[in-house]
């Protein structure tokens, strides 16, 4: 690592320190940066429909009607009443984090590099698993953005079209999500974590259909990542990737995290320990 790089990470580790205080990366460490893009394959295991399956979301429901900001000018009561009813969804005692939420939790707050998750998804399955280093691209779910002060509060109401906001008071709240047709969240950060900070890129559960994050392999792997796809079944990009695994995400995911957690305790055992001069 050129001494340009190494200053550009080490400035990048203070900052993930400071901004997501439970990870366990730090400046100086030779540990891999590892960024890990999440979709929605990632949350099926725990119940969770996803969108581009035969019997996902979109089957349903055209995206036209529900999740484009045309829809929500049309038809608010609508749009809100379909993500009131994934809100209740979410809230199903039965839906919880499966064991690849909980392996990548454990990897942020086990790994010595810096590690950061990104999702395409709106629930709140990472934070519940313990996520410490999480960005959501696609908004939250069990979050609203009003359209009078642009202020993001909490919300786990399930009827959001009588809600008020409660920083300005006023009935105009839409679902802090990302439809189709806007920019998603947080682009500066997550780029500038690709090129320079990301020695690892990985993606899980996710088709890499959507733009921008179908483009986040690329631009890791120009900057001198390695890449990793982990996913159910080969996707249309899985010829991009360095190294492809497939199968469920409870069983791929974990097996990766103890593989990688395990590689990096054997490297540090092999490294000679100076004794101090007397």
């Amino acid at each position: 690592m050129d001494q340009q790089k190494q200053r550009i990470r080490d400035q990048a580790h203070h900052k993930v320190r400071k901004e997501f205080p439970g990870v366990a990366g730090s400046a100086g460490s030779n540990a891999p940066g590892i960024v890990v893009l999440t979709g929605a394959g990632i949350s099926r295991e725990s119940g969770l429909a996803t969108f581009r399956d035969p019997d996902g979301l979109w089957a349903k429901v055209r995206v036209e009607e529900v999740a484009t900001p045309q829809a929500f000018a049309r038809d608010p009561a609508r749009v809100q009443a379909f993500y009131d009813a994934r809100r209740v969804q979410l809230r199903d005692p039965t839906i919880q984090p499966n064991a690849a939420h909980l392996a990548l939790a454990h990897l942020a707050r086990e790994h010595p590099g810096p590690v950061l998750v990104v999702t395409q998804n709106v629930d709140d399955l990472h934070e519940r698993a313990g996520q410490p280093s999480l960005l959501h691209m696609h908004g939250e779910l069990a979050k609203v953005r009003c359209l009078r002060c642009d202020e993001v509060s909490p919300f786990e109401g399930a009827d959001l079209a009588d809600a008020l906001c409660p920083v300005c008071g006023a009935r105009a709240l839409r679902p802090h999500v990302v439809w189709f047709g806007e920019m998603p969240l947080h682009m500066d950060r997550i780029e500038q974590w690709l090129e320079a900070n990301c020695d690892l890129f990985v993606a899980i559960g996710t088709s890499g259909q959507i733009h921008p994050a179908t483009g986040f392999a690329e631009t890791a792997r120009a900057h001198g990542a390695r890449t990793l796809e982990l996913t159910l079944e080969a996707t249309e990009l899985t010829r991009n990737f360095d190294e492809a695994r497939h199968g469920p995400a409870t069983e791929v995911v974990p097996a990766w995290v103890d593989e990688l957690l395990g590689a990096w305790v054997v490297h540090l055992s092999l490294i000679p320990i100076e004794e101090p001069e007397e």
